[in-house]
């Protein structure tokens, strides 16, 4: 394998190729994950010259924001991205996205327009972002923001010629920004809307509020009440699934508990979120009482995000969707075991947190090498009861 090591010198970037058995380099796990074998064709056309002079006195007129991949963290940037909006109210700003999260921000008002970014086809790869990188400098952007924390994000940028590049400098790509800021350990700990946040105040903008921010398409309401078909009683959302791993995840059994108990005590109508991954889990709690409706893979997630703005309640792991009902204001409970609510919970004064903390939690692991004390041990009599009094302060 050749390795890239990247070195400032004079202001400009060097480029030294050298073998390596081990993948080992300045960058070196990034350029292992991907299997580099980069060209010095690819990169020499390009240089860095790292600038003084502040992002608001340069007058973007065309800025490009590299969004987070993942459907929660990208509704975590939304008070950024209205910051962004709000400090540079005529350019012209786009927003670099994986098309699962193109929802988040297409109906948004701080968005002109919504780039996809297809890493597993056009674009996958180093000949694929090759491809990217030449589509965006075709569009002549100012200013490159990061939001996403990966060296991959500011070598895309490089490559496009963005002549002004802002983010963290982490993960190696430090040399790559023309604005690069620090990152203090301590706001490692700190809630993801004010980790996005604080990077715009170090980057010289004036932070908006840190409310979150997420608009619905109208069509997706119209879909919504269709797949709704007039269901009466309070609507109950239940969202069993969590990408990142089964740690994250409340035992189905468990929601099933609860949604007998929503219908038997409070007629409630039960709607299962999730996507096809989560079809197994939404049938055991459509075994154990009637009055549910199974959506799990058959929504967008515009159409998610209008079926969560409808429900009284919505019951959720820590997962994306977490986020879609926090940004609603959908009244919620979220149950968290292997993950911090400090850095990651809902961002919402209408969210009941439920956790039993556990000597070892959070531990952020996929799955739990233990007994899963700190998800067995949540009753759904517990999280009924926080329903139940949600439910009741709505009147």
């Amino acid at each position: 394998m050749r390795i890239v090591i990247v070195h400032n010198l004079q202001g400009t970037l060097q480029v030294v190729f050298y073998q390596t058995g081990s993948g080992k380099s300045l960058c070196g796990e990034w350029l292992k994950k991907y299997q580099v074998r980069l060209s010095l064709a690819i990169i020499s056309r390009y240089s860095v010259t790292l600038m003084s002079i502040s992002l608001k006195s340069a007058n973007p007129q065309k800025i490009l924001v590299r969004s987070t991949n993942w459907i929660g963290d990208a509704i975590m940037t939304t008070p950024a991205i209205r910051t962004i909006r709000q400090n540079f109210p005529k350019a012209e700003i786009s927003v670099l996205v994986h098309p699962w999260v193109a929802d988040v921000f297409s109906a948004s008002p701080h968005i002109d327009r919504v780039i996809n970014y297809y890493k597993k086809t056009s674009h996958r790869g180093l000949p694929g972002m090759r491809r990217l990188a030449l589509e965006l400098r075709a569009e002549h952007f100012d200013l490159a923001i990061l939001l996403q924390n990966a060296f991959e994000a500011a070598l895309l940028t490089y490559m496009a010629g963005i002549p002004l590049r802002a983010g963290y400098s982490r993960d190696c790509r430090g040399l790559l920004l023309t604005h690069a800021a620090s990152l203090p350990r301590q706001r490692r700990t700190i809630h993801q809307v004010h980790y996005y946040q604080e990077l715009l105040v170090d980057l010289g903008l004036t932070a908006g509020p840190d409310e979150l921010f997420l608009t619905v398409h109208n069509q997706a309401r119209e879909r919504a009440a269709k797949l709704l078909n007039g269901a009466s009683g309070p609507i109950v959302g239940l969202n069993p699934g969590a990408s990142y791993g089964p740690a994250k995840r409340w035992p189905v059994e468990k929601y099933a508990q609860l949604a007998g108990q929503l219908v038997n005590k409070l007629d409630a109508r039960i709607i299962v979120f999730g996507t096809e991954a989560d079809q197994q889990a939404a049938g055991v709690i459509k075994h154990g009482c009637g009055h549910v409706i199974d959506l799990t893979g058959k929504t967008s997630l515009a159409e998610a995000m209008a079926l969560i703005d409808l429900c009284a309640v919505f019951v959720t792991n820590d997962s994306g969707l977490m986020h879609v009902a926090a940004a609603l204001q959908t009244p919620l409970v979220a149950v968290f075991g292997s993950t911090n609510p400090l850095t990651t919970g809902p961002y919402s004064d209408n969210a009941v947190v439920i956790r039993h903390p556990m000597p070892c939690s959070p531990c952020m692991k996929t799955d739990c090498r233990g007994d899963f004390a700190c998800m067995e041990n949540i009753g759904p009599d517990e999280v009924g009861a926080a329903v139940t009094k949600l439910l009741v302060s709505q009147g």
